[in-house]
C-alpha cells in the first residue's frame, strides 16, 4: 500500500469513528429544558413513550418507581432531599420552589443533560419524583439507577438524624 493509500485510509477510519462521537456532542449542546417541567395539580409531567424516564406517578412498569415516603416537617425533609442530590457527582439544583425541586444531572462523557424533579407533597407525606433524559431513546437504566441512589442517600440521612 502507497504512503498516500496509508493516509487516506487512516482518515476514513478517523472519520468513521469520529463522526458518531462529534455528532453525540453537537446533540447534547442543543438539548434546551423542557417547557413543561413543574407540578400541575400535584402531579409532575408524564413520561414520554421512550424507555429513558422513570416517575413515581406513571402507571406502567416500564417508567414507574415508588416514591419516597417522609415523617417530620416539610422544611427538614427539603433539607434532606437537597442533600442527598448535591451528594450525587455532576447533579446542581436549579429551582427550588415551595415543596418543589427541579435539578439537572450531567453525564460525564458526552454531557448529556437529564432533567430530575422532586415534588414534595404535605398531604400525603411521600416525595414523588421524575427522572428523565433531554435526548435519546434509552438511557441505559441511568435515571432509575440515579433515583435509587437518591432515596438511598435519603434514608441514610434520615436515620443518621434520628441516631
Amino acid at each position: 500500500m502507497s504512503r498516500i493509500t496509508k493516509r487516506m485510509a487512516l482518515w476514513i477510519v478517523a472519520i468513521i469513528v469520529l463522526s458518531p462521537v462529534a455528532g453525540l456532542a453537537i446533540l447534547s449542546s442543543l438539548a434546551k429544558r423542557p417547557s413543561h417541567l413543574g407540578v400541575v395539580d400535584g402531579r409532575l409531567a408524564p413520561c414520554p413513550d421512550s424507555p429513558n424516564c422513570v416517575s413515581t406517578q406513571a402507571t406502567d412498569r416500564e417508567h414507574r418507581i415508588e416514591p419516597l415516603s417522609f415523617d417530620g416537617p416539610p422544611d427538614t425533609i427539603i433539607a434532606r432531599l437537597k442533600a442527598a442530590i448535591t451528594s450525587v457527582p455532576r447533579m446542581r439544583i436549579v429551582t427550588e420552589q415551595d415543596g418543589y425541586l427541579h435539578a439537572e444531572a450531567t453525564s460525564r462523557i458526552f454531557r448529556f443533560v437529564d432533567d430530575v424533579e422532586f415534588f414534595v407533597d404535605r398531604e400525603s407525606k411521600l416525595i414523588h419524583f421524575r427522572s428523565a433524559s433531554r435526548v435519546g431513546r434509552s438511557d441505559l437504566g441511568v435515571n432509575r439507577s440515579r433515583m435509587e441512589r437518591i432515596r438511598s442517600e435519603f434514608l441514610s440521612l434520615s436515620r443518621s438524624e434520628r441516631d
